[in-house]
């Protein structure tokens, strides 16, 4: 069954993150609020979890879910390279609703599902959601509802679409917003919009000079799904062997054994 935390109340907000980091490593979802909608999640190094998630959602492994990080050491750690323009926008954006897509740190040992070789990152601006992440380590993240139905606001909205799929619902409140983050590419030569959202273009341009928009992409309304970009890699950086460790000791994240 279901355990829900009004997390306004202090003794409840601090028992509902006991619980659920107790819940991540046994594969239970997790629901919190961020600073867009809702969402959904589990360790993004466990890939049965990361199973468990995309069948709540009615998903397969072609729409895999992005990873929210708590600080941006741990989303370094996930990548192979930020690029050129990576940390400007991070530095601009985060923590914020801009989601990043990179090229996968290889040495990391995790099924995320149909990435081809890239990893969708973001570090939200919600105070519960950071204090969460910074527990649990990465977590791979959807929008609290059913593939195709609105993305859930509320902590009720999303119990009524997921139901005792979720282990535990962290309530925090209404979010202040239901516009999906903006997705930005960054495994090509120039920076590609995939998806516009809460942050303009104008914004991005006025960091990076030059941002790709191909056509004018409506938002959908699930906030966190990571599209898959066919673009040629760019070259190969410097083998990080270390990363994976890294990304695990800076989280708080189990150790390989778990998969």
């Amino acid at each position: 069954m279901s355990r829900r935390y009004d997390c306004s109340d202090p003794d409840q907000r601090a028992m509902g993150l006991a619980d659920a980091v107790i819940a991540i490593p046994k594969y239970e979802l997790i629901v919190f609020p961020t600073d867009t909608v809702y969402g959904v999640g589990v360790d993004a190094f466990i890939p049965p979890a990361v199973t468990k998630l995309l069948e709540a959602k009615g998903r397969g492994r072609d729409m895999p879910p992005p990873v929210l990080v708590g600080t941006v050491r741990a989303a370094t750690a996930l990548v192979d390279s930020l690029g050129p323009y990576g940390q400007d926008l991070i530095d601009a954006f985060w923590p914020g609703p801009l989601t990043l897509i990179c090229r996968a740190n290889r040495s990391l040992s995790w099924d995320l599902g149909d990435t081809k070789g890239t990893v969708a990152i973001r570090m939200p601006q919600h105070p519960l959601a950071l204090e969460l992440l910074k527990q649990t380590g990465p977590l791979a993240v959807s929008s609290a509802n059913r593939s195709g139905a609105p993305a859930a606001t509320t902590a009720a909205d999303a119990e009524a679409q997921l139901g005792d799929s979720v282990g535990v619902y962290l309530d925090g409140g209404p979010t202040e917003d239901n516009i999906p983050s903006t997705i930005l590419d960054l495994t090509t030569a120039v920076p590609r919009l995939l998806r516009r959202g809460a942050i303009p273009v104008g914004r991005l341009r006025g960091v990076v000079g030059y941002v790709a928009t191909d056509g004018d992409p409506e938002p959908d309304l699930e906030p966190d799904t990571a599209p898959k970009p066919e673009a040629k890699p760019d070259p190969a950086p410097e083998a990080k062997p270390e990363a994976g460790a890294e990304a695990r000791q800076e989280t708080g994240a189990k150790p390989d054994s778990r998969d």
